[in-house]
């Protein structure tokens, strides 16, 4: 996963302590933008020991980190979401074509979608 990309929520079960922590959750079947991936703590207590990737998203702002020593926003593990199938927009290329009634376009550097026989 990676900054610009969309994903969507595949897991918003969430504890008590977890919603009283928070301002905004994801929501199940709602698409997102990641704004940020990141390092995170496996477990919100006391400073967990164990790693997770994180996730902060363009459409949800929550609070600092109530445990995290720089106060870093709180964030989501990145296991509640599953990419589209999409590519984050720095990642398309413009490319001019030449001829007869040609026009710029987008074009991915790769054929999404589209199997082996052309």
């Amino acid at each position: 996963m990676v900054k610009g990309q969309k994903v969507v929520c595949v897991n918003d079960t969430f504890p008590a302590f977890i919603r009283a922590l928070y301002q905004q959750l994801p929501v199940k079947g709602n698409t997102y933008t990641i704004r940020e991936v990141f390092l995170g703590r496996e477990k919100v207590v006391k400073g967990g020991d164990t790693a997770t990737v994180g996730l902060l998203l363009e459409e949800l702002k929550n609070p600092p980190d109530p445990f995290h020593q720089g106060k870093q926003e709180l964030g989501f593990t990145s296991e509640r979401f599953a990419p589209l199938d999409e590519l984050p927009p720095e990642e398309e290329e413009e490319f001019e074509l030449v001829g007869a009634g040609a026009k710029k376009e987008k074009h991915l550097p790769f054929e999404v979608g589209v199997g082996g026989n052309n």
